[in-house]
């Protein structure tokens, strides 16, 4: 005759049956990364004005000097370094940012969708673009206010650069149209959707034509609305 015991040893003896939840906790998506967003469009616009006060190569009454114009760079060395510091923060933030939304629409698209990774090569193209139209403030910033280090021309040509360069944003015009495939599909809201597909476009066609330049106005806005959205809003997602 074999006697068979069995004995019940649960981990919580102090709780009823039914109510032990085994479910691993699963955290909610941060916002550091939308955050990160709106702080490198303000952070790009605060460069822009910067850049409004090193306008001496546009400057009628200097056209054509290349002294003149390189003598009046001279006294704007703050608002280069000014326009240098704050470019490339703006380019740093950005690329979280692009990493942010390339891991937000991936996890609400199918696996095999482009979109996610067309939003991210936007916004990270743009921001490789930013560091390198702040890429040669190291060389004339401070060389503007040592008369003689440079000659004048080089001058005139850095302030083209950074008067050009740094504004090129076209790049943001696949980030805007992913957006809007993105909507389309129910992953982000349809308004922030259209933010993308008119701005997003406007940098598209502006990049496109010799007003490439253009594309960085409509590039930042899209930038700052979406990431705002994305940061203040977006509950959906997050729940």
């Amino acid at each position: 005759m074999t006697t068979q015991i069995t004995t019940h040893n649960p981990v919580r003896s102090d709780l009823p049956a039914g109510e032990l939840d085994l479910t691993p906790a699963v955290p909610r998506p941060g916002r550091g990364w939308a955050v990160a967003g709106v702080a490198a469009a303000l952070s790009a616009v605060a460069g822009t004005v910067c850049s409004f006060s090193i306008l001496s190569v546009y400057d009628d009454d200097l056209a054509g000097d290349a002294e003149a114009i390189a003598a009046d760079l001279g006294d704007k060395v703050v608002f280069m370094v000014g326009f240098h510091v704050f470019q490339t923060l703006a380019a740093v933030l950005m690329a979280v940012f692009a990493l942010g939304l390339f891991r937000r629409l991936r996890a609400a698209l199918p696996a095999d969708s482009l979109l996610p990774a067309l939003a991210a090569f936007g916004l990270l193209g743009t921001s490789v673009v930013v560091v390198l139209g702040a890429g040669l403030d190291t060389e004339f910033a401070f060389a503007a206010a040592d008369e003689g280090t440079v000659v004048p021309e080089a001058l005139v040509v850095y302030n083209h650069w950074i008067g050009t360069i740094p504004a090129v944003w076209v790049l943001t015009g696949l980030t805007g149209l992913a957006l809007f495939g993105a909507a389309r599909q129910g992953a982000l809201a349809r308004w922030v959707g259209l933010v993308g597909l008119v701005l997003g476009g406007l940098s598209l066609v502006t990049g496109v034509s010799p007003l490439q330049y253009m594309a960085g106005l409509t590039g930042t806005l899209m930038l700052l609305v979406v990431a705002a959205a994305l940061a203040l809003g977006d509950r959906a997602h997050r729940a």
